[in-house]
C-alpha cells in the first residue's frame, strides 16, 4: 500500500487515481492517516455492493429505525409497501 501526504495527493491527484487502480493509497496529513484512495472495484467489494444502490441502503435503514419503538402494529408491512411505492415512483 502506497502512503502519500495530502500535499502530494493534491499535486499529483491524476497519477494517484491511476495508481489506485492497482493498489490502495493511504493519504496522510501531519503524519496521521486521513483517507484512503481505492479503485471502484475495491470500494464495491468493501461496501458489499451498497455503492450500487446510490445510498438507498442508508435511507432504508433510517426508515426502519424510524418505525422501531413506535408501537404500531404492522409497521414492517407498511414500511415495505412504502418502499415499493417509492421505487415505483423512481422508475
Amino acid at each position: 500500500m502506497k502512503i502519500v501526504s495530502s500535499v502530494v495527493a493534491q499535486n499529483r491527484f491524476g497519477e494517484l487515481l491511476d495508481n489506485a487502480q492497482r493498489e490502495p493509497i493511504t493519504i496522510t496529513r501531519h503524519g496521521r492517516t486521513v483517507a484512503h484512495l481505492v479503485s471502484d472495484e475495491t470500494y464495491r467489494s468493501l461496501t458489499g455492493g451498497a455503492a450500487e444502490t446510490g445510498g438507498k441502503v442508508a435511507a432504508y435503514r433510517q426508515a426502519i429505525e424510524a418505525f422501531r419503538g413506535q408501537g404500531q402494529g404492522g409497521a414492517t408491512a407498511r414500511l415495505l409497501a412504502d418502499r415499493r411505492a417509492d421505487a415505483a415512483k423512481e422508475a
